[in-house]
């Protein structure tokens, strides 16, 4: 029979029920501004390269160096060199040089390279596990022609990176709903463990996650690599991932599968079982003593479930926070617990969403107090997301001008828009939830009361219910709901055929009857259609919003990708787009050591620039110096000193191309100057590179 909790009288549930719902809306504004979906930082970007893009040396370097804002992986093929005609002249040897905060990395270079132009193309696997590549090209002696071409695909893309998207995004669908399906079993509605359309979706979301954790495995080798379908038959590259943060991250994503696999076991079968022998025994005469010693036993063994399935579900969480975006940049050790948080209140409110939705199509005997419950978890969830959306917010977005002038910041501002409208949507189902409850408290003791057991229903008047005579009659043809009796069923054991055929016909002929009997019982109510209609437009939306949040996860931050466009806070500060020009006196204390440099940095931006340097006596003519030496420093981001070493042009007068100034900022210029063998003196001043 269906359980109903008695709803409270208007007059007192009207003001109750107003402060969840004005905090909810308050919850749904600060979610439109600041709610993300997995925290992340920053992609690494290539700060600095010896020899630096687009320069021309005069004689062959020993080797070529990287330096990266962050930490990454890279494995021998990682960085290549290609002479003109596309042969590589690199060793294929990586060397590390990290050291400290400086993250750099090279190879050498065969000697005796001819004169001309190089290509230098590179790749490597982010901290936060997303792949990047570049290329560049410098010349040796003067610029040549080159056969070489360079990558049009970025790192991550192609078909390859389609399927491993999709992988990802069914892997987060997946987790949503095994995490939610269960929750909602165990918070909202227990019976619904004994439900088959409840088991089979927690069922389904399990093997889901689990297939897409597999072939994100697989796929990791060409979607950081070579690009090409082929490569996920490459042992060795498998190793290689298994070896990575990542891989590691995948394992244990499906060890703790494996125990989640046992959890819904003991969920769907002794724990089942129970709930099942619980709700007959409250039907049967004198079991009261046997009722509560199982009604405890059921309580201890779902309190251990509860326990045991948040160990599983947050170790699960972890698996995407410790391995990608919340594991590096700024505050890890905050961003990580927030992220595992936020994953879990995701997975609550959508996953339990889905759960509801298949319980209202699905199971005719849901109880309305299940709706109820799922109505506050849900709220609580909302809440949860709104505080560590703030913070998350923070971490990816930094600044306003972020917000609306990046990529992530519009994808950000379309996802909160679809976050406002499920928020919307989820006053509308609650509104339809406090619709069912009045319903259920105001109906008079006279009319009919829908009885509920498992798939059959009928109608039976209360004053009729306690006698023999009516509850074997058929139902009156007057009652405004379905009415199905067992003593009118059309098939009786007697008259059962012998042909297995014909019985295999009627079985079907029956179970299709109860089906569309289940039906009608579930649409005869108007509230209960119109809760469905609500949920099944929340989970829409849903769906929708878990494809935009994949797309957040994969799409560089606000606050790095502002950093490299050249905008942000320190460009507020920075230079019109014009040349930088400086002059600096210098004083080497020697005989004829005074005298001053002009310094131009042209355009004076972040990226390739041409500097000149000019060197001028007391009496301003040229001073042709026998050494000079300038170098780049940005004290705030610790990269530098950036040294430059000057062609002469002519007397006092030397030039240098392809100046690197990978940042904004204000920089320091250090020029040394040198007018005898023992007289040299360095002379600085900072410029704001925009």
């Amino acid at each position: 029979m269906t359980a109903t909790a008695p709803a409270p009288s208007p007059a007192r549930a009207r003001p109750t029920a107003l402060l969840p719902r004005l905090a909810l809306v308050l919850a749904a504004l600060l979610a439109t501004l600041f709610t993300a979906a997995g925290p992340a930082t920053a992609h690494a970007a290539l700060t600095a390269s010896d020899p630096k893009d687009g320069a021309v040396v005069a004689t062959a370097p020993a080797q070529v160096t990287l330096s990266f804002s962050e930490q990454v992986a890279m494995g021998d093929d990682s960085i290549r060199v290609m002479d003109p005609q596309g042969k590589r002249v690199d060793t294929g040897e990586l060397r590390d040089m990290c050291s400290g905060s400086t993250i750099r990395y090279g190879t050498a270079l065969h000697s005796g390279l001819p004169n001309g132009t190089y290509t230098v193309a590179w790749q490597a696997v982010s901290a936060d596990s997303h792949p990047i590549a570049g290329a560049f090209t410098f010349s040796i002696g003067a610029p040549s022609a080159t056969t070489v071409a360079l990558p049009e695909q970025q790192a991550g893309g192609g078909p390859v990176g389609v399927a491993y998207g999709i992988a990802r995004y069914v892997a987060y669908a997946g987790f949503t709903v095994l995490v939610g399906g269960a929750a909602f079993i165990l918070l909202c509605w227990r019976r619904g463990s004994a439900e088959r359309p409840l088991q089979k979706l927690v069922l389904r979301a399990w093997v889901t996650l689990t297939a897409a954790t597999l072939a994100m495995l697989v796929l990791r080798t060409p979607y950081t690599g070579s690009g090409r379908f082929a490569d996920i038959f490459d042992l060795d590259g498998l190793r290689a991932v298994l070896e990575t943060k990542t891989g590691a991250s995948f394992v244990s994503r499906l060890l703790l599968l494996g125990a989640a696999a046992l959890f819904i076991a003991v969920l769907f079968g002794a724990y089942a079982r129970r709930q099942k022998e619980s709700s007959d025994e409250s039907l049967a005469e004198n079991a009261e003593e046997a009722a509560a010693e199982r009604k405890k036993e059921t309580s201890d063994l779902a309190f251990g479930l509860g326990v045991g399935g948040a160990v599983v579900a947050g170790g699960i969480a972890a698996t995407w926070s410790l391995s990608e975006h919340a594991s590096t940049g700024i505050q890890p050790g905050i961003a990580m617990p927030v992220d595992i948080l936020h994953l879990l209140a995701v997975a609550t409110w959508l996953g339990g969403l889905a759960a509801l939705l298949v319980a209202l199509h699905k199971v005719p005997n849901l109880e309305r107090e299940a709706v109820r419950r799922f109505s506050r978890v849900a709220f609580i969830s909302v809440l949860v997301l709104t505080a560590t959306g703030i913070y998350q917010s923070w971490r990816q977005v930094g600044t306003w001008s972020a917000l609306t002038g990046t990529d992530y910041g519009r994808l950000l501002i379309i996802k909160v828009g679809l976050v406002a409208v499920l928020v919307g949507l989820a006053y509308v189902s609650r509104k339809w939830t406090a619709r069912l409850s009045e319903a259920t408290s105001t109906k008079p003791a006279q009319e009919p009361v829908e009885v509920l057991v498992g798939d059959v229903s009928r109608e039976t008047p209360p004053a009729a219910s306690s006698s023999p005579a009516a509850s074997s009659s058929t139902a009156p043809t007057t009652s405004t709901a379905p009415t199905v009796s067992r003593e009118t069923s059309p098939e009786t054991d007697a008259d059962v055929p012998a042909d297995p055929r014909r019985a295999a016909q009627l079985a079907r002929q029956n179970a299709a009857r109860a089906k569309a009997r289940e039906k009608q019982v579930r649409d005869a109510d108007p509230d209960r259609a119109g809760l469905r209609r609500s949920v099944l437009a929340e989970a829409g939306v849903a769906v929708v919003l878990l494809a935009v949040t994949t797309v957040l996860t994969s799409t560089e931050p606000g606050r790095a990708a502002e950093q490299e466009t050249g905008r942000g806070p320190a460009a507020s500060t920075a230079v019109p787009n014009r040349a930088v020009k400086i002059t600096l006196p210098f004083d080497t204390g020697g005989q004829n050591g005074k005298g001053s440099v002009r310094l131009e940095l042209d355009p004076g931006r972040v990226g390739a620039n041409t500097l000149h340097l000019w060197a001028d006596g007391p009496d301003g003519n040229p001073l042709d110096l026998p050494e000079v030496k300038i170098a780049f420093t940005l004290p705030a981001k610790e990269i530098g000193p950036l040294p430059v070493l000057p062609d002469r042009a002519s007397a006092g007068h030397w030039t240098a191309s392809g100046v690197q100034l990978p940042l904004v900022g204000e920089w320091r210029i250090d020029v040394t100057v040198r007018t005898s063998d023992i007289d040299q003196t360095t002379v600085q001043k900072n410029i704001k590179i925009g």
